[in-house]
């Protein structure tokens, strides 16, 4: 079974879209699953949910459980399906992230500042 490990982010934490910082915390989760790189959970008080539009997508993680998405709609720009949560997380290790979201790297930055 792949080990999953959650942790306190230290310092403070943002997601930047080409809208500037759309995320900022300093309540961020990390989370290491297997000898994959760390990725970086936000709670949602932290994030401006109503830019954030729930997307019809879904994957499943043998170790989390059901992922869901959802589109960022900013001023200038749209990013399909850029974040994902956990509503019911399956696994105990991982729980501590259940309703957290994270986002992919690929279409925003996700940085320590």
């Amino acid at each position: 079974m792949t080990t999953i490990k959650v942790t306190p982010a230290a310092g403070t934490w943002t997601v930047r879209s080409e809208d500037g910082v759309i995320v900022e915390s300093r309540n961020a989760l990390s989370l290491v699953e297997g000898d994959r790189p760390f990725v970086i959970y936000f709670p949602r008080e932290d994030i401006a949910m109503a830019l954030f539009e729930r997307t019809e997508s879904k994957t499943t993680c043998p170790h989390k459980g059901v992922a869901s998405y959802y589109s960022y709609v900013g001023q200038s720009s749209s990013i399909p399906d850029v974040a994902w949560t956990y509503e019911k997380v399956t696994n105990p290790d991982a729980k501590a992230i259940e309703g957290y979201m994270a986002f992919y790297a690929g279409k925003v930055t996700v940085e320590q500042i």
